[in-house]
């Protein structure tokens, strides 16, 4: 059986048709759906009311913290419970479920941008989730408030629209729409995964970077996605706070003297208390021989 074709980036054509039906960031919304079937979004209309039925959670429940929270991780511990046979500790639990929001929040932003060069605000009552039962398919229902652009984009004159100088005004608005909405979400979560402010916003760091150089893979623009996060995300400053460190690429050398892309994760994703002898490949835990010695055999 021949491989499935890798899905390839907007061109102009299909942006320009794009522009044509849906909200300005309906094409980065359907590609997301594309490439990962198991993340599907909808976009609501201005009056349209977030889905409220069974297993539904928005933002803003999250941050108020409480009875939906409370459910909301019940659902991670049952995961962690179900795929390694063992109870996690409640911290670790709230780790895994502020990811599994964030990574997909982030997404909702940074892939607008990369794709269109649009910026989508999006308050905390703005975006919904629900996860299925068994964790194979997770939906997310949006209702978005204006967007930023740049000044050539065709979309600039249409309601909603803000138009930013160029494209460091533009990154700063990403960085500002993520922080937005993932404030008072890590300040519900901060206390159940006993973590500080810095530890909470390198955790929302590494949610950007990861997912987008993750997304940047599936649409075969692997360097591009890496680059452009660089730039989003170049550090600790204040420029880009109150994000704790960057994008930290950096590149190996495998055995047949091959460039292999890594990072150093910014937070710690827990992973290594249920399994301790198998850490994220971007983990500082994990010595560069042995990212290579993965990183070779992943490919």
């Amino acid at each position: 059986m021949s491989a499935p074709a890798v899905p390839q980036p907007l061109d102009g054509a299909e942006t320009a048709r794009a522009r044509l039906t849906g909200t300005p960031v309906t094409a980065a919304y359907t590609r997301l759906s594309e490439v990962l079937p198991f993340l599907a979004v909808t976009e609501l209309g201005p009056a349209d009311p977030l889905p409220a039925a069974p297993g539904w959670v928005t933002a803003a429940d999250l941050a108020a913290g409480g009875r939906a929270l409370d459910d909301f991780l019940a659902w991670d511990a049952e995961q962690v419970r179900g795929t390694y046979g063992q109870d996690a500790r409640p911290d670790v639990v709230a780790s895994f479920g502020l990811h599994r929001y964030a990574w997909s929040a982030c997404l909702l932003v940074t892939l607008p941008w990369f794709l269109l060069r649009r910026v989508p605000r999006l308050p905390l009552d703005a975006v919904a989730l629900h996860r299925s039962a068994d964790g194979s398919r997770t939906r997310v229902a949006v209702r978005g408030s204006g967007f930023a652009c740049l000044p050539d984009d065709p979309a600039a004159g249409l309601p909603g629209a803000r138009v930013v100088a160029g494209e460091e005004a533009l990154r700063a608005e990403v960085r500002a729409a993520v922080a937005g909405h993932l404030e008072p979400v890590l300040a519900a979560f901060g206390p159940r995964m006993r973590r500080g402010p810095r530890a909470l916003w390198g955790m929302a760091t590494d949610e950007i970077v990861e997912g987008l150089w993750y997304l940047g893979d599936l649409l075969g623009e692997e360097e591009r996605a890496m680059a452009e996060t660089a730039l989003l995300l170049p550090g600790d400053g204040p420029a880009t706070a109150p994000y704790a460190g960057g994008a930290a690429f950096r590149t190996l050398t495998g055995p047949a003297g091959q460039p292999l892309a890594t990072r150093d994760r910014a937070s710690c994703c827990m992973y290594y208390t249920l399994r301790p002898d198998d850490t994220c490949v971007t983990c500082p835990r994990t010595c560069d021989t042995e990212r290579v010695a993965r990183l070779v055999a992943s490919t």
